[in-house]
């Protein structure tokens, strides 16, 4: 696990994945109390899977029809299930700067027990692209994994280009 340690982080453990939402939010429960909480992975974003706003306004942006945006979303989602099912150990690491959403989630990098980061993965296989809406410090690498999936037309760059 590699955390930038110039930036202002807190770090939170002990933690393992109740459900995959979508294909950039999880609900992980505390093994201690049971606690659960709704993460929105930081920095990162993926078509929705159902109408909204949101997918509203992704429609507008890419000119993909709403129907194609939400079979993306649920491939996505079922990319993330395959690296992270539930009961999956995970440790969240947050900024200072972006620690909640306007909906009250979460917003963190989730690593995985082998150290590697679900957010990269995310962008690198092509399954979810950068965001810039909350403050992320990895955001320029986000850009570079997302323009090579793009051009090696991974995951859902292999159906559109742009979404």
């Amino acid at each position: 696990m590699y955390i930038n340690v110039k930036e202002q982080t807190i770090i939170k453990t002990h933690l393992k994945v109740a459900k995959v939402v979508d294909g950039d939010g999880i609900i992980v429960s505390n093994l201690f109390n049971k606690q659960e909480e709704e993460i929105r992975l930081l920095g990162i974003d993926a078509p929705e899977l159902r109408m909204c706003n949101k997918l509203k306004q992704d429609e507008r942006e890419t000119h993909i029809a709403g129907q194609l945006l939400m079979e993306l979303g649920r491939k996505a989602q079922k990319f993330m299930i395959s690296v992270i099912p539930p009961e999956t150990n995970i440790t969240l690491v947050q900024e200072e700067q972006s620690q909640i959403d306007a909906y009250g989630r979460t917003l963190a990098y989730v690593y995985l027990p082998d150290g590697s980061c679900l957010n990269e993965i995310m962008i690198a296989e092509g399954f979810a692209k950068p965001y810039n809406r909350f403050f992320c410090s990895e955001l320029p690498k986000y850009q570079e994994l997302s323009n090579t999936a793009k051009i090696k037309q991974k995951g859902l760059f292999s159906i559109v280009q742009n979404w």
